[in-house]
């Protein structure tokens, strides 16, 4: 790599990884960039989520592109939240929905309220606060609709991550992007740095670059194989270590939002799209054996299955250095946490977003690479622990499986979470922390994490005016819900849209 500016970058893989990295550079990167992704058509892609959250606006946003056309080349449909089914216990769902819960009064936030409401005998499910739920749970949708009586909407998608890899090539290289197909046999580094000089391919082209950017998967070709950039193994909190995929013909309902129910050792997905309902489980091994778990997943389709299910072996855990000398990695090769709240894609998204608020012009500064990977690391164990407290905090008792994730050791942080919940309703977001208090605040309550008090202040509200909030809330957001089109039609209205022009709401 030169010592004086980074002009040739090198995508190591495609896939969603590879391909989300090609278009921010070449929306991003100074002009006269070379930007070269290497992948083979030979190498599959993992692809088990596709399934989004809200922040995707940001990364589709910042590139540019049409919404509607998005939509329609990825054959997505629109989410609203994630249906979390028997998570508890069996026959018990709940739902973690984007955007607010009820209002809350001055600085102190609805769930101080609705917990003392709850003392109270007056306090309802909290579907009858949310916006998103109501909408979600009655099959409706709407964009853009915003009016003092009603909040904003916040939306996220579903869609074929393998279309939309496909769609971003199409934008990358009609933007300059050198596609390279070819497996790569070798790893050349600099003999005095360690850093990577090259990628050599099994045809015998050599791609020399200046940054490289491993999208290579579990196995971490760059990153790992050659720069040995280390790896912090979660499976003490997350003992899944198992994916199967498969879609199948359309033939349930087109919900708005993405379905993960509880198995007996694991849990199901199903993500709607337009032409498919892709399907997958996640389980461990040690509770389950593969034909159990492809037993389990095919009797629970809504239509015929278009495939095979096939085991996938991860690791959960992360790169203790996703950044390491001229090499960033991302996807899989940065680490892998199961797709459990939709955030696979997004922590491909906050990378690059990362990567280029820093981006170097020549070699990096080590107190830039530093501060990359501790936000990495903060933000990473923070979703680990969010996903963590919707295992430990079940009550599916006599199940091997969750009497064992029921019981476990949990990890500090994540202790302090739930202390400080249990104590007097408190929910702290720590820094920029991906999930909010209010994203917390639906997890703890749909899985009977009951908190012993609540913030005093709330008790200024006399009884009546507690019950007005409350009913006033819930009938100002079923009033909205009643205006909304149905998912389908939305979908089907939307899809159709001509470049930039909005939906009427």
């Amino acid at each position: 790599m030169t010592q004086d500016t980074i002009t040739r970058y090198v995508i190591a893989g495609g896939g969603t990884a590879g391909w989300m990295a090609a278009a921010a550079l070449a929306r991003f990167a100074q002009p006269g960039t070379s930007i070269t992704l290497v992948e083979s058509d030979a190498i599959g892609t993992v692809g088990v989520g596709e399934a989004t959250i809200p922040q995707i606006h940001l990364f589709n946003g910042a590139l540019g592109l049409d919404e509607a056309e998005f939509v329609r080349e990825t054959k997505g449909s629109f989410k609203l939240g994630i249906e979390f089914d028997g998570w508890r216990r069996e026959g018990e769902s709940y739902m973690h929905a984007f955007g607010n819960i009820g209002r809350g009064v001055g600085l102190l936030p609805f769930q101080h309220y609705w917990l003392r409401a709850a003392k109270l005998g007056i306090a309802k499910p909290l579907i009858r606060y949310s916006l998103n739920e109501l909408a979600a749970r009655t099959m409706r949708m709407q964009r853009g609709r915003r009016t003092p009586q009603s909040p904003e909407m916040p939306y996220a998608y579903h869609f074929d991550a393998g279309l939309y890899a496909a769609y971003l090539r199409r934008f990358s290289e009609a933007r300059g992007v050198v596609r390279k197909e070819g497996m790569i046999a070798q790893v050349e580094q600099h003999g005095d740095t360690g850093t990577i000089a090259a990628l050599s391919l099994e045809g015998g082209e050599r791609i020399e670059g200046d940054f490289f950017i491993d999208c290579t998967g579990f196995r971490g070709l760059l990153i790992e194989q050659a720069l040995g950039a280390g790896f912090d193994d979660w499976t003490q909190y997350l003992p899944c270590d198992r994916a199967m995929a498969v879609p199948c013909a359309n033939g349930g309902d087109f919900t708005p939002y993405t379905r993960s129910s509880a198995r007996k050792a694991g849990w199901q997905w199903r993500i709607p799209l337009q032409h498919r309902i892709g399907n997958g489980m996640v389980y461990s091994s040690a509770h389950l054996s593969d034909d159990e778990a492809a037993e389990t997943l095919l009797s629970n389709l809504d239509g015929e299955p278009l495939g095979d299910p096939r085991p996938i072996r991860f690791t959960t855990g992360k790169r203790r250095r996703h950044w390491q000398g001229n090499c960033l990695a991302l996807g899989l090769a940065a680490g892998f946490m199961e797709p459990l709240e939709s955030t696979s894609i997004h922590l491909i998204q906050s990378a690059i977003s990362r990567f280029l608020s820093v981006l170097p012009a020549g070699r990096p500064d080590p107190a830039i690479v530093d501060w990359f990977n501790d936000q990495a690391d903060f933000e990473w164990t923070r979703i680990r622990d969010f996903l963590v407290l919707h295992y430990t905090a079940n009550e599916r008792e006599g199940e091997p499986f969750w009497d064992t994730v029921r019981h476990m050791e949990l990890p500090d942080t994540l202790e302090a979470k739930l202390e400080n919940w249990r104590a007097s309703g408190f929910i702290h977001r720590e820094h920029e922390e991906l999930f909010t208090e209010v994203g917390w605040f639906q997890v703890f309550v749909g899985q009977g994490v009951e908190a012993r008090g609540y913030n005093p202040i709330a008790d200024t509200l006399a009884e009546e005016e507690l019950r007005q909030l409350l009913d006033g809330t819930e009938f100002a957001l079923i009033e909205e819900v009643k205006q909304m089109p149905r998912h389908l039609d939305f979908v089907q209205q939307f899809i159709k849209a001509p470049p930039q022009q909005e939906v009427p709401a």
